[in-house]
């Protein structure tokens, strides 16, 4: 068998970001082309990367045995699908749909078909999150923050839960092991129905659980906190490591060798993606393990918009 061929569905911020550097550089695999539906942007992306701009998803179906995709989320169950019934594994960024029930349709679909189906949540093959799953024997309690500086709106509640909160949702349940109990928690909304901060609270045997969010912080820092017996760890924005045992702090410098990319888990994702495809192993994020996640949030959706 020669070099797996991968193609790329959306040319937009995310994939120029984050995910073109890693799929399109790579020798381990041939990029055998990529679409978008804004065909002039699209050819001028490609351009730069030097990758054949196709002219149709279909096009592109035809000459991939698997797909990354990039494009909205409203879009994601019409081309996600078209792939699936093209026979093309694919890995589609978070949320897997717009809906649960075209999600589950997703993975059925995948599934009958015996196809590879991924969703790319980046932060579970982030280095320092996967040392730190390795800690988690003991642990008390587990605090995740994700600030933003100043984005509240233009989109609705629903929007940023599905968009950027369901990322702090899966990572705590990821860490965690295993589903974790709602206790409690708030959801702040404007008077335009756009969210200004979410704080939930989640129990798992003697396990406490936070996740939260404040749309309008003035940082833009994420922090993961540990606190088991014996030890204390946090990790600042996927590359500061600090860790303090028996009152003796200590901090980690970052890798110079590493890039941002490998820190926040794209390079990994990616990576793992073909392995899956090219050894027909089931992926640590697939179509099932994301429905976990999103299931969770379109329930802390509706229970603020019965409240």
């Amino acid at each position: 068998m020669g070099l797996l061929r991968v193609g790329i569905v959306g040319l937009g911020n995310i994939a120029r970001k984050a995910w073109l550097p890693v799929v399109a550089t790579a020798s381990q695999w041939e990029v055998a082309g990529a679409w978008s539906p804004n065909q002039q942007k699209a050819r001028e992306v490609c351009a730069g990367y030097r990758i054949p701009c196709m002219g149709s998803l279909r096009e592109l179906a035809a000459v991939c045995d698997a797909v990354f995709v990039h494009t909205s989320t409203a879009s994601h169950y019409a081309v996600v699908s078209e792939l699936l019934q093209a026979g093309v594994h694919v890995c589609v960024d978070k949320p897997l749909a717009e809906s649960l029930s075209d999600a589950q349709r997703l993975v059925e679909m995948a599934s009958l078909r015996k196809l590879t189906l991924m969703v790319g949540f980046n932060r579970r093959f982030a280095p320092l999150y996967r040392e730190l799953k390795t800690h988690m024997d003991g642990a008390a309690s587990l605090r995740i923050d994700k600030h933003r500086t100043d984005s509240v709106g233009p989109q609705d509640l629903r929007f940023t839960l599905l968009d950027d909160y369901l990322h702090v949702v899966d990572t705590a349940l990821w860490l965690n092991g295993d589903r974790a109990h709602l206790q409690s928690g708030m959801l702040q909304t404007n008077d335009d129905g756009e969210m200004l901060f979410a704080e939930h609270h989640f129990a798992c045997e003697h396990r406490q659980i936070t996740t939260a969010m404040h749309r309008r912080a003035g940082s833009q820092r994420e922090t993961v906190r540990l606190v088991t017996d014996g030890a204390v760890y946090e990790v600042n924005d996927m590359r500061d490591w600090q860790s303090e045992q028996g009152g003796i702090m200590t901090r980690r410098p970052v890798p110079g060798w590493q890039s941002t990319l490998a820190q926040r888990g794209f390079e990994g994702c990616a990576r793992h993606f073909i392995e899956c495809v090219s050894n027909q192993t089931a992926p640590e994020t697939s179509g099932e393990q994301a429905i976990l996640a999103q299931s969770l949030v379109d329930r802390l959706w509706r229970e603020a918009m019965s409240e």
